[in-house]
């Protein structure tokens, strides 16, 4: 058996993110158009005596270690489809923002499960991987994928899209995160009495993903989530109007988050809008990245 097997996973960042109202069971419909991005979590697993969680990098302290993180999630339900005790360290080295509405969790959770097929040798084929992942959260999937494509249902069932060129990103990671319940507690909330339209991708955003049209795409960005992302924390405005006075082409929080993103023209105004950014005292940190980005994978 090998020693140890190490997954490196990108984060993510949603072009789209339409909403349906919520469902009987407590979810929402969505259209979720998934970018993959340049920014990366490592995932190590390890033969050990039982199945532990450790982790490393910026706001490590924030990362749950016990049985709710999605990597021993991950794990364990790879273990019980195979017969197996889920008996590894898995070791998290983060870079991508901890609750920032990146997919960091899901991230880790995809990551982990990659690390322990390939560890254990199961042999699990990709379809009963992304079976896994959509047990375990709405993103997961996408994390294993990565590249671009449209979640639909809770964001599990997905479809590829094609992307023309390569599209530059700056993210400015904010104090603190924000929980996902909670954003979607508040969409439902600001919603409420209103006749929320079935979700349903844009036309003119995957045109112009398909294209590698940087404008158009700006043109085309949204989240239904952000006007609740920015009730409960008003103070991204400043941070979106910031990002988008020094030259963004377009500004959008991350998908619940509190990190925003900002899709930009090319590598020098990535470089000029960040600077800004943690110039004005905004956001905690500003970070840089291309997509669309591999998913997960064995380094």
């Amino acid at each position: 058996m090998t020693q140890s097997v190490t997954v490196r996973v990108p984060a993510k960042v949603n072009a789209q993110l339409a909403v349906g109202a919520p469902r009987p069971d407590g979810f929402h419909d969505l259209a979720n158009v998934f970018l993959a991005v340049g920014l990366y979590d490592e995932v190590t697993v390890t033969p050990a005596e039982t199945l532990r969680v450790t982790c490393s990098g910026p706001d490590a302290d924030q990362v749950p270690l016990d049985a709710t993180n999605l990597a021993a999630r991950a794990a364990a339900a790879l273990a019980e489809r195979h017969g197996l005790t889920p008996d590894v360290h898995i070791h998290i080295a983060k870079d991508i923002p901890v609750a920032g509405g990146m997919a960091g969790g899901s991230a880790d959770g995809a990551a982990a499960l990659v690390a322990c097929d390939a560890l254990w040798g199961t042999g699990a084929a990709r379809e009963e991987l992304l079976e896994i992942c959509a047990e375990l959260g709405s993103d997961v999937p996408f994390s294993l994928v990565g590249g671009a494509a449209l979640g639909t249902g809770r964001g599990e069932l997905l479809t590829p899209v094609e992307v023309g060129s390569t599209f530059h990103w700056v993210f400015a990671v904010a104090d603190g995160g924000l929980s996902t319940p909670a954003v979607y507690g508040e969409f439902d909330r600001l919603t409420a009495g209103t006749d929320v339209p079935e979700p349903a991708a844009s036309p003119a955003l995957l045109t112009a993903l398909n294209k590698g049209d940087s404008t158009a795409l700006a043109d085309a960005l949204s989240n239904d989530l952000q006007a609740a992302a920015l009730s409960l924390r008003p103070s991204l405005n400043d941070t979106l109007e910031t990002g988008t006075a020094a030259g963004a082409l377009a500004a959008l929080v991350s998908g619940s988050g509190p990190t925003t993103a900002f899709l930009v023209a090319d590598a020098e105004s990535a470089h000029k809008v960040a600077d800004a950014l943690l110039a004005s005292g905004t956001c905690r940190s500003a970070r840089v990245a291309v997509s669309p980005a591999p998913g997960a994978t064995v380094v």
